[in-house]
């Protein structure tokens, strides 16, 4: 045993050094934003760093205005805080390293290994279609605008800064559980070498005023959050075997950042390419069907079983996802034992074909499920179908076993809304308050789904920043159970450098890089704090009979609605709640 754990820490320890040599890249350039040097040098002469603000995505050929000298926050014990600090540069800096003091409250500390610094790398993207959608196939990039957006946290421990630029910098500080309540005051210090060999060396004080409150791990967390994760796109960026001991080691801190965030699902597929091959990394089936010579079928779920005990062991384990009995493309591949081949099933939901190929296997697939013990949290997912086929699937599936239960992203739809036991709708697709309120009393989830069709909010590589922290707090104050987004980690062919693709703008496809956090994620998980804090001041105002309290909370949270949001203000409303809980 002592052997094969030591095998896998230098595995893991060789996919850590791998992961971190793929953030050496030069970052691809936008001309036309290029600011002329001599313009840089008759508005700044040598440096200028200084607090920026989260929400903003600073330029890399533009001075950066408005900085300030000290930036202060407060946070609950157990909380992650996000500062962006902005660093622009007429000269060039060799060798930039940032450095965080620990931070000091009396005799207090919060230990500088709290602070995670991270150098912001500029990402190629894409607009929106006539600033309508971000949907539509897009292979002629002349054809669209070409900007590059400040996205990528690189958390490697030095950088060179190119003169005559700006370079972002983001600090995350994690609080500890059981940290003290004060004011702590803390430094952030950024080293290099200039041209000419001098050294470089400035500073910037913060301080966080930690509140007695205590936020709780993610995995009590109520929030519905449903992220699909893409295991292939993992295996095809690192070039490494499918479902290989180096995949699943390459796959950990990438699927833990996630269940760090409350993430409750776990995507899988139950069938080939649930949606053709619509990414640059196809979902295959995570089960193998073959049909054996004597006309009965054998099933093989040894993929499956090795991924859904992957994630269950990060701590997403809430419900399982399996995609899907109805997809884009009617056609169900098996193996077929006596030809010695793969065949596929064309056929229509509902027909005889159709149902001879699901039955038997949903049959055998609920029996294995049972033996996990995962029946009960597993769900039949559908993705954007009609309401026909919804409904002939479901009538199939429940003949198989009526304990199956569905989930899927759908319009409303009053013939099939009570049969789904997890339904998300698309932003600005309306559902009756009495059935929302009927589906939350029956337990079941209902999410607000954000996809290449909504314009804002989003978490474009466009998207203002703040808007990914706005989602999560508008489903709270709408009544859904949490949001769903179709893509964590389905990334394009060169994600930290580019992240156009043939279809969709840039950034739908992915919140996370290989190996590293993006400006997005940091503030989507803000959002999710927010609603989780939300929650538990109602739960202790509503405790202690806090009514004033209670009714003034309420009244902040319902600010979001999605006509104010028309008007871009996204960073304010989020900063007035985040002053507001705050101040309590």
């Amino acid at each position: 045993m002592k052997h094969f754990l030591l095998l896998l820490g230098i595995l893991a320890l060789t996919c850590q050094a791998k992961a971190q040599d793929l953030l050496a890249y030069d970052e691809l350039t936008a001309g036309d934003t290029l600011m002329p040097p001599a313009e840089w040098k008759k508005e700044l002469k040598n440096y200028r760093l200084g607090w920026g603000s989260t929400d903003i995505h600073y330029e890399k050929f533009a001075i950066a205005e408005g900085l300030a000298s000290r930036w202060e926050t407060v946070a609950w014990r157990g909380e992650k805080v996000n500062a962006q600090a902005v660093l622009s540069t007429t000269p060039a800096l060799h060798g930039v390293q940032l450095h965080a003091s620990d931070l000091c409250a009396g005799k207090h500390t919060i230990p500088a290994s709290a602070v995670e610094l991270s150098f912001v790398r500029y990402v190629l993207t894409d607009s929106l279609v006539n600033n309508q959608s971000g949907c539509g196939y897009r292979l002629d990039k002349s054809q669209w605008d070409t900007l590059l957006v400040a996205d990528v946290l690189d958390t490697r421990p030095d950088f060179d800064i190119d003169a005559c630029t700006t370079r972002p910098l983001w600090m995350r500080v994690t609080v500890p559980a059981d940290a003290a309540p004060g004011t702590y005051k803390g430094t952030l210090m950024v080293t290099a070498r200039r041209a000419d060999g001098k050294p470089f060396r400035h500073s910037l004080p913060y301080e966080i005023r930690v509140s007695s409150r205590t936020l709780p791990p993610a995995s009590e967390w109520t929030f519905h959050l449903d992220l699909w994760q893409n295991p292939y796109a993992v295996a095809r960026y690192y070039d490494v075997d499918l479902w290989s001991e180096e995949h699943f080691v390459l796959m950990r801190p990438l699927m833990q950042r996630l269940a760090d965030v409350g993430q409750k699902v776990i995507t899988t597929t139950i069938m080939q390419y649930p949606w053709d091959k619509q990414t640059e990394d196809p979902f295959e089936s995570m089960v193998f069907k073959m049909k054996c010579m004597d006309g009965t079928w054998e099933y093989d779920y040894s993929v499956f079983d090795r991924w859904v005990e992957f994630m269950m062991s990060l701590g997403i384990d809430r419900q399982i996802n399996c995609y899907t009995i109805v997809p884009w493309s009617l056609s169900f591949d098996y193996f077929d034992q006596g030809a010695n081949t793969v065949r596929h099933v064309r056929t229509s939901i509902g027909s005889p074909e159709y149902n001879a190929y699901w039955t038997p296997f949903l049959k055998d697939f609920a029996a294995h499920l049972k033996a996990k013990g995962w029946f009960s949290r597993t769900y039949i997912a559908l993705d954007e179908r009609g309401m026909e086929e919804t409904h002939k699937a479901m009538a199939m599936l429940h003949a198989a076993d009526p304990g199956f239960k569905i989930s899927g992203a759908a319009h409303y739809y009053p013939e099939t809304e009570p049969r789904m036991d997890d339904l998300s709708l698309m932003f600005y697709d309306t559902i009756p308050a009495p059935v929302l309120e009927r589906r939350r009393a029956e337990g079941k989830i209902t999410t607000v789904y954000s996809y290449c069709g909504t314009v804002y909010p989003n978490m474009f590589m466009i998207s203002a920043p703040a808007e990914a922290a706005w989602i999560p707090v508008y489903a709270l104050a709408a009544g859904f159970s949490g949001t769903l987004r179709w893509a964590y980690n389905s990334w394009t062919l060169d994600p930290l450098r580019d992240a156009r693709f043939r279809t969709w703008v840039g950034g739908d496809c992915f919140l996370v890089y290989p190996g590293a956090s993006s400006i997005r994620f940091e503030r989507l998980a803000e959002g999710l704090v927010l609603a989780e804090k939300i929650r538990l001041l109602r739960e202790e105002y509503t405790r202690t009979g806090n009514t004033e309290a209670l009714q003034r909370l309420d009244a902040e949270v319902s600010r979001f609605i999605l006509q104010d949001l028309q008007h871009g203000i996204a960073a304010r409303m989020v900063n007035r709640l985040k002053a507001f809980i705050n101040a309590l």
